[in-house]
């Protein structure tokens, strides 16, 4: 995927595109248009994912959520873009919880994200 604004490219851990996907070239690997973004943090690469990668994420015009999901407990953080562009920060720690994803119209269960986890 490429922040075409910042130059930023990155491997988000699922990318859902609605409608036609456009990629920067040909060769059709490089994803330019995603409406969500979902990032599983690591102890390695969390700093990264809330900071530059956010910082750079909203310049991506399609773009509407960026779901941050722990791996280690149950904890997400889900920001949904406003209509005056800021974004929407929900904390969720509750596994009968959901989020709703309302640009792709589905409500996740936080509980299926947490399926066969093994939770330290």
């Amino acid at each position: 995927m490429r922040v075409k604004a910042t130059d930023l490219y990155a491997y988000p851990d699922v990318s859902v595109v609605c409608g036609t996907p456009e990629f920067e070239d040909e060769r059709r690997d490089t994803l330019i248009n995603p409406v969500v973004l979902v990032e599983v943090l690591s102890p390695a690469t969390a700093a990264y994912d809330r900071g530059e990668k956010f910082r750079r994420y909203p310049q991506i015009p399609m773009l509407q959520h960026y779901v941050l999901i722990a791996q280690d407990k149950i904890h997400i953080e889900h920001y949904e873009r406003q209509d005056t562009g800021e974004w929407l920060r929900t904390d969720i720690h509750d596994l009968n919880a959901t989020i709703d994803l309302t640009a792709i119209q589905i409500a996740l269960a936080v509980t299926d994200v947490y399926e066969k986890v093994a939770l330290m």
